[in-house]
């Protein structure tokens, strides 16, 4: 099962990357990040859960995107 979530994270990462036609901003690289890192992260506290990971990504991927909106301010 963990396998199956490493790959499906890497995918939608891979995915998200590609739709990018032009250099993306620091916000949308913090929201990538935030996510893949916060769905790992997710997964790892829930023992696998789906719920866990898709919380994780969520969570990450709305601090991602804030941290990457500030650091564009500066």
């Amino acid at each position: 099962m963990q396998r199956k979530m490493n790959l499906v994270a890497v995918s939608v990462t891979a995915l998200f990357l590609a739709a990018c036609s032009s250099n993306p901003s620091k916000q949308d690289v913090g929201m990538v990040t935030g996510a893949v890192v916060g769905g790992v992260v997710g997964s790892s506290l829930t023992y696998g859960s789906t719920a866990g990971t898709v919380a994780g990504a969520v969570a990450g991927g709305y601090v991602g995107k804030l941290v990457g909106k500030e650091l564009e301010r500066k």
